[in-house]
């Protein structure tokens, strides 16, 4: 599907991809992370011959076998994460976070936060109509603000009102954007997310923080705006969560 210098991005007839990815990229929910840093731009394009077989994967001129393959968990301990919910909004809170906004209508991403904590189904459907696959790119922008919003859904909300939400956004964002996004959208509605994710919210349970500084200058990195992207929907929707009156916790 596509192939960059540290990734190649891979799918099948079922629409499932499969990222493999040097160690600079790390895990994530559909990620194979090779031993090697190899520059794949220098081996495959678009048309290179795929192949695969029990425990190895044949990517043009590259052998990749998975026999010692270690499996990683792409799941948060999301109920460690909901029990700290107001610890984790204090630490937020005395960052110095810049109001980046993402260059998408403020009512559309705004509405969704609303929405989602006042667990506002309907709502939340239809403002994520809208929203899924705006902007440009492989992961378009509104994509990303959904997808940050929905790890915040995951710490305020218990997990079987988070878990609903979750499901009702993917099913409708999913099919409206391309298949990379829609990648990412059903792994964060089954609750998981990539490494940098993990070490940010591994920071903020710590509560020190240089590290939660540090964890999120990583996330805002990632690509042109996409960290930045998702770190709006998840602050702007756990700030919307303190606002109201749900916040307050006994």
């Amino acid at each position: 599907m596509h192939v960059f210098d540290r990734a190649c991005n891979l799918i099948d007839e079922r629409r499932d991809v499969l990222s493999v990815v040097t160690p600079q990229i790390g895990n994530g929910p559909f990620n194979l992370v090779i031993e090697n840093d190899v520059l794949f731009s220098e081996h495959l394009d678009a048309q290179s011959p795929i192949s695969n077989r029990a425990n190895q994967l044949n990517l043009g001129d590259l052998t990749i076998n998975t026999d010692n393959a270690r499996l990683w968990s792409p799941r948060p301990d999301w109920e460690l994460l909901h029990a700290q919910r107001g610890d984790i909004l204090n630490q937020l809170t005395t960052l110095p976070i810049t109001d980046y906004r993402p260059l998408i209508p403020h009512s559309l991403t705004s509405n969704l936060s609303s929405a989602l904590v006042a667990v506002d189904i309907t709502s939340a459907q239809t403002i994520t109509t809208q929203l899924a696959g705006l902007g440009a790119g492989l992961t378009p922008a509104g994509d990303d603000f959904i997808l940050g919003a929905m790890l915040a859904v995951r710490i305020i909300h218990p997990p079987e009102i988070a878990s609903a939400l979750a499901k009702e956004i993917t099913n409708i964002a999913a099919p409206l954007t391309t298949s990379l996004s829609a990648a990412w959208l059903r792994s964060a509605g089954k609750g998981e997310t990539g490494i940098l994710w993990h070490q940010f919210f591994d920071a903020l349970v710590t509560a020190a923080p240089a590290r939660i500084r540090e964890a999120m200058d990583k996330l805002l990195a990632v690509g042109e705006t996409s960290g930045a992207d998702m770190m709006a929907g998840f602050t702007s929707t756990l700030k919307c969560w303190a606002g109201s009156a749900s916040s307050k916790i006994t």
